[in-house]
């Protein structure tokens, strides 16, 4: 970030937009550019006023048109920090703005530059051009080490062995300087040291406070799937996809999946499986969330979600009901103002461009209202279709639903089980399940085959009450999609080539 300021000002730039929530950290950066470009560096505040941080020298100066025209007196290749100015522009006040433009001009004209830090707000219309927008990426584990080095310092402890000191930068990524300090402050409060675990809760804490993405914890592997064997073989093919021998090899990073199907059929345990498989974090992504009410906002939203997810990469980035965030983003223009389609414009380029260890898990259960443009290959490394489960799988299901409530498998008949719960989903057969031990539980026994047969025969599957969207959806799925089930299906309407 340093060079690249520094190669703007010596570009001639005269406005920066450096957006950022650390406010210390890029001030930092500010000021380790302009030594190196040997530029005197002046700060702005409302409550501080116009500071020359080499002379220490301070002129109270409280209003933003009164340091604009201090701007003006400063003589000489400058610096000039602009706390907040950003908030300014939500006034809409055209004396400001025409005395900013008049100050950026001539600052153009004399070789000062002006750094407006802040979290983003959106520029007026006539300044869009004239002040150039960088994002502070989140700190990377040099500069987590930095701080985490402070913190074992002040502290007086000794330096953590090699794999712990990893594991604690790994459970920081994805964190501001201030919130790893924090994390690692704590650590050390609560247990005398630094525990990664520690770190990793205060993260998860962190990032469920901004609503966008949540860190789940999950003990699902693909043993908690029934059935999918083909959907499992592919993520078992990837399990080191990245690591740095797949690098070495020549193979790209991948960039995720998409699993469409019924609801209820295993879509939300695969993305949760999927974790474990690379061993990665999960993080769930909102898409409702992402949509703010100001002008701006989400857009900022999705970039702050996408900046933090390759901060704390690898991972698996999980979009859940991805048709409910996007759905006719194409029309959005009329009910909107285009919000949506920039938005999904955006979230499509970083699936194309990311080289980012991410894997995107995205699930949706109604592809009819998914944007074309989402569904061709490039965005996805692959794309799923999940169908009800058939006999064998309803079968795998009740064992692995039998086990999960602490009952032996072999009590059951789980193949009499598969052939009675037909058309069942994953979902109904456990909620099913659950149901008998409550039945069970009243007349303190345990839950029996005839006990599963009543609850079953009482209910109605999703199959039957959707069995029009479950029919297009399956026809639309013809060609379009792998079949998560079949291992050797036949690629449609193309020809087989015997190779032998």
């Amino acid at each position: 970030m340093k060079d690249q300021l520094i190669r703007y000002t010596r570009a001639g730039y005269a406005g920066l937009f450096l957006c950022t929530p650390e406010e210390a950290r890029a001030e930092a950066i500010v000021k380790a550019a302009a030594e190196e470009l040997q530029r005197p560096l002046h700060a702005w505040s409302l409550t501080e006023g116009f500071v020359d941080t080499a002379s220490g020298s301070v002129r109270a100066c409280p209003d933003p048109i009164a340091a604009l025209e201090q701007i003006d007196n400063l003589e000489g290749d400058v610096v000039v920090l602009l706390r907040d100015f950003g908030n300014h522009f939500e006034e809409n006040d055209p004396v400001l703005l025409r005395k900013l433009r008049d100050t950026l001009r001539s600052a153009r004209a004399s070789g000062k530059l002006l750094v407006f830090l802040g979290v983003w707000k959106s520029l007026p219309s006539e300044l869009e051009r004239e002040i150039t927008r960088i994002d502070l990426d989140l700190p990377g584990a040099e500069t987590l080490g930095t701080v985490l080095d402070g913190i074992l310092a002040s502290a007086e402890l000794s330096e953590l062995p090699s794999e712990i000191r990893e594991a604690a930068l790994n459970a920081a990524g994805g964190l501001t300087t201030l919130e790893a300090e924090n994390a690692f402050a704590l650590s050390v409060i609560e247990t005398g040291t630094i525990q990664p675990t520690i770190v990793a809760r205060e993260k998860a804490h962190a990032l469920k406070q901004s609503g966008l993405l949540e860190v789940i914890e999950t003990t699902e592997s693909l043993d908690s799937i029934g059935g999918l064997d083909a959907l499992k073989d592919w993520l078992t093919q990837r399990c080191e996809a990245f690591t740095q021998r797949a690098r070495d090899y020549g193979l790209p990073v991948p960039k995720g999946m998409l699993v469409l199907g019924v609801p209820g059929t295993g879509k939300s345990l695969t993305a949760k499986a999927t974790a474990s498989v690379f061993s990665v974090p999960l993080l769930k992504l909102d898409a409702g969330r992402l949509f703010g009410s100001l002008v701006g906002q989400s857009e900022a939203n999705l970039r702050a979600a996408i900046a933090t997810a390759e901060a704390i990469a690898p991972c698996v980035l999980w979009i859940d009901e991805l048709e409910k965030a996007f759905a006719g983003s194409g029309s959005s223009g009329n009910t909107d103002g285009g919000t949506g389609s920039r938005v999904f414009g955006s979230l499509l380029n970083w699936l194309q461009e990311k080289a980012s260890p991410v894997f995107v898990v995205a699930t949706a259960n109604d592809v009819s209202k998914l944007p074309p443009e989402l569904l061709r290959k490039g965005r996805w490394d692959e794309c799923w279709f999940v169908d009800l489960p058939d006999v064998k799988e309803r079968a795998s299901i009740w064992d692995i639903v039998i086990e999960k409530y602490g009952r032996e498998k072999t009590a059951y008949d789980s193949v009499l089980l598969s052939r009675a719960s037909e058309l069942h989903t994953g979902a109904e057969i456990e909620a099913a399940f659950v149901e008998a031990l409550h039945h069970a539980f009243t007349e303190d026994r345990e839950p029996t085959e005839l006990d599963l047969g009543e609850v079953l025969s009482a209910s109605v599957p999703l199959a039957t009450t959707m069995s029009e969207s479950i029919e297009r959806l399956r026809h639309w799925s013809q060609g379009r999609a792998r079949h998560a089930t079949q291992a050797n299906q036949p690629c449609h309407g193309k020809r087989k080539l015997n190779l032998s």
